[in-house]
Formats: structure tokens, sequence, C-alpha cells
């Protein structure tokens, strides 16, 4: 058979990624990666230290990132980026610029960190009061205050789980909730910390419910990475990747005043096979104890996201809702995640 019409593979640019050891998230960097973007990503070596202040310190040496930056040249990335927020704010803002430099030197091509890439990232949409999300324990959470300070950003107010090992383990559930606790004293936007808590699928909806702009880890770091190259990376509806959202259901612009009520009509009846939206779905929801608005999910790509509020409908319309939020992160993994 004559394949020579196909005429190889399509071209694709390359980011590399250095992820400490226990980095358990590749396949959430992947998505937020355009089509025409491959990510090659390398681990530092293991140390036997449960997440803290020391263990940070020792996967964020520079002779490790030099030589993890070294073994990516032989992949030709066009850009590096080091994928871990305590790792990269743990020695400030002077620790974070050099281990940049450390990275560039030994890979000859533009580096980045996650930590910086926050900083870029509020700088970008306007945000100098942030809410702050961590699975870490008070002394990690600690200095990222202390390093956004030196940023020039205040931490409003902040909830974190106190976790030393298996964060990526966390579900949808524990970082919706800890969101929705942190943001109570006018922030310009949340901050949802660590690379290795799953964010993806909770950000659009999050901004929708809270009415700012969200960012997370990962997803500064894949925007950042992905600016220095000239791509855009994709998406549902946030505020960081779409200016529009910024204007939009995510954005803390006041809603307009409401149009004078229409007369009363005739309500038609609901098409065949088409069941109304019952209180008990509206309740779960909208209401108080609701998920907010829904909004789209998919990155427009075909693939099924997880979605948040589920089912309309019945009585078991809330365990539906609470369901989803604990599903596995990914739907076309059946195992997911184990519990933590």
């Amino acid at each position: 058979m004559d394949i020579s019409f196909l005429g190889g593979p399509r071209p694709q640019r390359g980011v590399g990624v250095v992820a400490p050891f226990d980095f358990a998230l590749d396949r959430e960097l992947w998505r937020w990666a355009p089509d025409q973007v491959s990510l090659h990503l390398t681990r530092t070596p293991f140390v036997p230290v449960e997440v803290s202040l020391d263990l940070a310190r020792l996967v964020s040496e520079h002779e490790t990132l030099r030589e993890a930056t070294h073994t990516l040249r032989a992949v030709s990335p066009e850009v590096v980026a080091y994928a871990c927020t305590s790792g990269s704010f743990v020695g400030g803002l002077a620790g974070e610029r050099a281990m940049c430099a450390a990275m560039a030197q030994a890979g000859e091509i533009p580096a980045l960190t996650t930590s910086g890439a926050l900083l870029e990232a509020l700088a970008e949409i306007g945000a100098r009061r942030i809410a702050l999300v961590t699975p870490y324990t008070a002394s990690v959470t600690q200095s990222l205050e202390e390093y956004l300070a030196e940023g020039g950003v205040t931490v409003t107010d902040r909830e974190f789980l106190g976790l030393t090992c298996h964060i990526w383990k966390v579900s949808y559930r524990s970082v919706v909730e800890m969101a929705r606790r942190a943001v109570t004293h006018g922030a310009d936007a949340l901050f949802i910390s660590c690379t290795n808590l799953p964010t993806y699928d909770a950000i659009p909806q999050l901004e929708a419910e809270l009415r700012m702009p969200v960012l997370s880890a990962n997803q500064v770091t894949m925007w950042s990475a992905l600016r220095r190259i000239g791509e855009r990376a994709v998406g549902p509806y946030q505020a960081l990747l779409d200016p529009v959202a910024r204007r939009g259901p995510a954005s803390m612009t006041a809603s307009p005043p409401a149009s004078p009520a229409p007369p009363p009509q005739a309500v038609p009846p609901a098409p065949s096979g088409v069941l109304p939206e019952s209180p008990a779905a509206a309740e779960v929801l909208g209401g108080p104890g609701g998920l907010g608005p829904v909004v789209p999910f998919g990155d427009g790509r075909g693939e099924p996201e997880a979605a948040f509020a589920g089912a309309a409908g019945g009585a078991g319309a809330e365990s539906e809702a609470a369901d989803a939020l604990d599903a596995p992160l990914y739907p076309d993994d059946p195992a997911g995640p184990a519990p933590l």
C-alpha cells in the first residue's frame, strides 16, 4: 500500500518541562497545549522527603535543574518550564530569577518557572489582591505569601490542606470548597497553588460562581511557556486565556440593572421527551449551596470534560451533581485517582 501521500507526521513545536519526581498530572498539562505543540517532560531525581520547605529546596537546586534542562536539549524544545510552585518560590524573587538563569544557560533557550509565571499572569489580569488556596502545610503556605509580597501582591485570605504527600489525589470537590471559603475579603483574583493539584475543569466553573479570575499553577505555567513561543493555551472559558472572559461572567463587574419584567405569558408545553427543570435541580445548580451558573465545558477538540453540575430533575439531582465533583479527573480513565 502506497502511503507516500501522508507526507510524514505533522510538524510540532516543543515545550520542555522539568517537574519534581512526584509530579503526577502530566495529562493535565497536555490539556492546555494546542495540537501543534508537544510537551517533553523530565523529572528531578527522587529524594525520600515529604512535601515541605526542605523538599522544595532539594528539587530546585541549580545543578539538578541544569542537568534536567541539558537532557531536554536532545529533543530541541523552544522553551523550558520548571513546573513546581513551591520549588520556585522557596528562594524568593532572587531565587526564582537565579533558577531561570541556570536553566536558560544549560539549555540555551528561554526558561521560566511556575512562580515567575504566576506574577506574570497576575500582572496580565491586573490583580494585586488575591485569595489563596494551597494543599501545603502552614509553613509552605506562609513562604508563598512572602514570595507574593516581594512581588507586590497582597494575600487577602487563604485556605490550605496541610498535606505532605499524595497531593494529586485531592478531588475537585475539595478544591472547590477551599476556593469558596478563601474568597471573603474583596480579592481581585483567586490563585490555586501546586502543580500537583488538579484544577483544569474547576477553573471555568469557579470563575462563573465567584465572579473573578481564577488562576492555577499548571494553568499559568502552560500559559507563560506557550506565550514565549507565540502560541496560545487552549481551554474552556477562563479569564487568563481569553480577555473576553475578563468582561464576562467571570469578571468582577457588577451586573447591569434588570429590565422591567414583561407581561405574563402562557408557558408553551415542553417538547415531547424533554423534562422541565425541577426546583431541586435549580437549587443544586444555582442556590446558596449550589455550584453557581453552569458554563460550557470542553476545549473545542472533542474531548469530554468532567462536569460539575449534571443532570437536572427529580430528587436525585443533588446527589448526581455531588457525585460529579468526586468523579475521576478524566472521564476516559475509568480507574481515576485513588481517594485521598
